[in-house]
């Protein structure tokens, strides 16, 4: 009897231990922000996880920070990394990881959502497709998705509007994006955002797509000599994931204060002050009106062609998302319907 006590009692403090391994917030959070360069993680992902997360915790997780520029990893590899333990928390451009989600790609469509309210309801009826996604192609608990400022066209060539892209070469961040350009007779062409203004400089391309004051942060406004600011290439969407092991490990109510906290201070604020920065930018480049980011630059103000919101709504119906939905399995298709399609009145055909 003594020694079956004695088993029950170690087999008890066994499962103790293992309990009290696996609800324990982590020591160490290995996490990798998006751009450095730019106000998303200047602002708001960088204080998130190094002061304001360690804080709630009672000072019992630690951050090691990094970003996209400094790890190196180009499209998916970040999260594919992620899920192989090198990094607990990753944030990046989900049109990046497309090629290993392609049902991602239906969040952010040329066109799609032309202005920030109809943004924010998309992404409200996407998520809960986008959770699924991600738990069973990369193994991770979406925690956030931000926009960045409206993703909008430099030109280093004179344009007027969009018949003049035919026969450029424009760079695009995804391949929905490099569609839309492809139906204008252009030629889409993908290229790290770190390399986008060397290429702009060199001519390896005529034109780029990225949001207005990410575009002057890094230094597009030097190489380019022209704004279009319609938005085709929709809001380039950060979404922030978690290792699904890590999520694991924290208890319930960790769950939620993360949860909450990333919500409230770098979800929300994010939102609100991606508007501010589509602005900002245009100002920026352009000289007009008030730059607060530093010294502007003087790229032409193209006016936005009526005739070119109905041709980009036109391409988005007949060309690209007939092409997405070809890409991704019926299933997908139906909740796309069922979700972004009833918001925006669209339907996508399989």
């Amino acid at each position: 009897m003594k020694v079956k006590s004695l088993k029950v009692i170690l087999l008890a403090l066994c499962f103790l231990s293992i309990s009290v391994l696996l609800y324990a917030a982590p020591k160490n959070l290995r996490v990798v922000g998006s751009w450095s360069s730019l106000a998303l993680y200047k602002q708001f992902e960088k204080p998130f996880w190094t002061e304001i997360l360690p804080d709630a915790f009672g000072g019992k997780t630690k951050t090691i920070m990094s970003s996209l520029g400094q790890v190196k990893l180009k499209g998916a590899s970040v999260l594919r990394a992620m899920n192989n333990g090198v990094f607990d928390v990753v944030s990046t451009v989900a049109d990046y990881v497309v090629s290993d989600a392609p049902g991602l790609a239906g969040l952010d469509l040329p066109a799609l959502a032309p202005d920030l309210k109809l943004a924010k309801k998309v992404v409200e009826a996407y998520r809960p497709v986008m959770e699924d996604i991600i738990e069973k192609r990369f193994n991770a608990k979406l925690l956030a998705v931000v926009p960045y400022p409206a993703q909008v066209l430099f030109c280093r060539v004179e344009i007027d509007g969009l018949k003049d892209l035919k026969g450029k070469k424009i760079r695009a961040s995804g391949w929905t994006t490099s569609k839309f350009i492809d139906a204008l007779g252009a030629t889409g062409v993908t290229i790290s955002f770190s390399e986008v203004a060397t290429s702009l400089q060199r001519g390896v391309v005529d034109c780029a797509v990225t949001g207005s004051l990410s575009g002057y942060s890094a230094g597009w406004g030097d190489v380019t000599n022209y704004l279009y600011p319609l938005p085709i290439g929709g809001w380039d969407y950060v979404i922030t994931v978690m290792n699904m092991d890590v999520w694991n490990s924290l208890s319930k109510s960790e769950q939620e204060l993360l949860s909450k906290l990333i919500k409230e201070k770098l979800e929300i604020p994010a939102w609100e002050d991606a508007d501010e920065e589509t602005v900002q930018g245009i100002n920026c480049l352009t000289g007009i009106g008030k730059c607060d980011y530093g010294k502007p630059n003087k790229l032409k103000l193209v006016d936005i062609k009526k005739e070119d919101m109905q041709l980009s709504k036109k391409i988005l119906v007949n060309d690209v998302l007939p092409a997405w939905a070809k890409q991704v399995t019926p299933d997908i298709v139906e909740k796309w319907n069922d979700t972004i399609g009833k918001v925006v009145g669209l339907k996508a055909n399989k």
